[in-house]
């Protein structure tokens, strides 16, 4: 008598625990929860790909700022100033044709091409 009641227990047992197996798996495989678990699938790797291209884009930043002080370096853009001033430049004289007082000229003391 006791071992027929241990076994219909112990089969009551097991078909509520696939019933209650099978439902959940049905459950999940329902339209709107198959939504809710890509949407939530989406937004993880929204989240990874947003911290992964953070922390590229600070390890970029961190490089650039260092091959700059490398580079100002080389070219000696940190070294101190010298507070002299270059001579000023001397520029050549450009004649301008469009000016009335040109026509009036008749020696042109700049044109270096003119035979003296």
């Amino acid at each position: 008598m006791f071992r027929r009641t241990f076994w219909f227990g112990t089969g009551v047992a097991a078909g509520v625990w696939a019933t209650a197996k099978v439902n959940r798996k049905l459950r999940q495989l329902t339209p709107e929860s198959l939504a809710a678990t890509a949407a939530n699938k989406a937004l993880d790797a929204g989240t990874r790909i947003r911290d992964r291209a953070v922390g590229f884009a600070l390890d970029v930043r961190d490089n650039m700022a260092q091959r700059e002080a490398e580079l100002g370096d080389a070219l000696g853009i940190g070294a101190p100033v010298d507070r002299e001033l270059p001579a000023p430049r001397h520029y050549a004289v450009i004649e301008n044709r469009n000016d009335p007082t040109y026509a009036d000229r008749t020696t042109y003391p700049h044109n270096r091409n003119e035979d003296h």
